[in-house]
């Protein structure tokens, strides 16, 4: 494939939401855009083919779990990421800044980088800023990740500054480290930078501003979504978006709730990411327009149409909500794979219909009805899902 340069086009706002266009080597992406996580070159149960067909126009792959298995190296000799997962559009590599952050004990953090154990056999390791860098120029995605240090929600000012100035060093050395490497040019990668500063909206501030002052080709807003309530996630979300560059993307990392992405949408963020929607649904957890359900509740039983009679998903034009219970209670793989395939369905279909409002300038409406008809999942319990799951990635 003739290799196109990186190019974003902003082609339409409604008040903060906007309408573009991202161009990469592998194809162009209509924003605002939510990505799939295939964290291991795999969205789970999924292929890249049913990828593609819910809708998905960029997915995301991790460089830390991918250069502890398969490695780097076999991914470089197997053609690079995309032939490697038969997946022929955009991808984005996260660095593994986050996946070092929840190793908790199995981590060490200092100004050089971070020095871990293996989740997978023990096995120590030390990431750079450098080698973060170097890893995902080999791996070949479009868009890499600097190397960041997120850091816990609750953590102290004084914790959170150091690790904000950190992430503004680390950025440097990424951006000064992507710069000279030819393999990153030969093959129209680029390099985006991370925005920090935990709560305090001071470095929150401070930080949008170092790292914008760095001529990165886009910006995310990182550490959030990682503990704090959803109106300090809107408002720092809000606060960022309003400081980084008009004419750069915008992405928001680790958010997907349906809410969180109108409620981003609004604030001005372009691009987003998030494993809840397949996390969700391998537990039985399936959006609906009027918000989450559980599928292996018994009015489910005899219900002979689709779970929702809306959706155009391959699971919900072939299939029965009764069917879908059956699979679940009789612990059917199959039903993990519909449930995905529905929720990721369900997240992509509700972008386009965001980005089609803000091109008939109808955004605000939009969101005022989608947000009157969907329940939330409620915020204790959410809470505690994401403390659980974060335990689990430490373990």
């Amino acid at each position: 494939m003739p290799k196109a340069k990186f190019n974003f086009q902003l082609h339409h706002t409604d008040g903060a939401a906007r309408a573009g266009e991202l161009e990469t080597p592998h194809g162009k992406a209509l924003t605002p855009f939510f990505m799939p996580v295939a964290t291991q070159a795999t969205v789970k149960g999924l292929t890249a083919e049913e990828v593609r067909d819910v809708g998905a126009q960029v997915v995301l792959s991790n460089a830390y779990h991918l250069y502890l298995r398969p490695g780097v190296e076999t991914v470089v000799k197997l053609g690079g990421l995309h032939k490697f997962m038969g997946w022929d559009g955009p991808i984005l590599t996260d660095s593994g800044g986050f996946q070092a952050f929840s190793m908790g004990p199995l981590r060490e953090v200092s100004d050089v980088g971070i020095r871990f154990r293996s989740h997978i056999d023990g096995s120590e390791h030390n990431f750079t800023p450098e080698l973060a860098t170097a890893n995902q120029e080999g791996l070949a995605p479009d868009i890499a990740m600097c190397f960041d240090q997120c850091i816990a929600y609750g953590a102290s000012e004084k914790q959170v500054r150091q690790a904000m100035e950190r992430t503004h060093r680390w950025a440097q050395s990424c951006f000064d480290a992507h710069q000279l490497s030819a393999t990153g040019a030969a093959s129209g990668q680029v390099l985006f930078g991370i925005v920090q500063g935990g709560t305090f909206p001071e470095m929150r501030d401070e930080s949008a501003r170092a790292i914008s002052a760095i001529p990165f080709h886009g910006y995310a807003v990182g550490g959030l979504a990682v503990g704090e309530n959803k109106e300090d996630m809107y408002r720092f979300t809000g606060q960022v978006a309003d400081v980084l560059p008009e004419d750069k993307p915008r992405y928001l990392m680790g958010v997907g709730s349906p809410e969180d992405l109108v409620e981003g949408v609004a604030r001005g963020i372009d691009m987003f990411d998030c494993a809840l929607p397949t996390r969700v649904a391998r537990n039985g957890s399936l959006f609906t327009p009027e918000g989450r359900v559980d599928i292996t509740k018994a009015r489910y039983a005899e219900q002979q149409g689709p779970l929702d009679e809306t959706c155009d998903c391959y699971t919900c034009r072939d299939y029965s909500a009764a069917y879908l219970r059956h699979l679940f209670r009789a612990k059917e793989l199959l039903g993990l794979r519909l449930a995905s395939i529905h929720n990721l369905r369900f997240v992509l279909a509700l972008m386009e219909r965001i980005r089609a409002s803000i091109l008939e300038k109808r955004f605000d409406a939009f969101r005022r009805d989608f947000l009157d008809r969907y329940q939330p999942a409620n915020e204790a319990a959410r809470q505690a899902q994401k403390e659980q799951w974060l335990q689990t990635r430490s373990g």
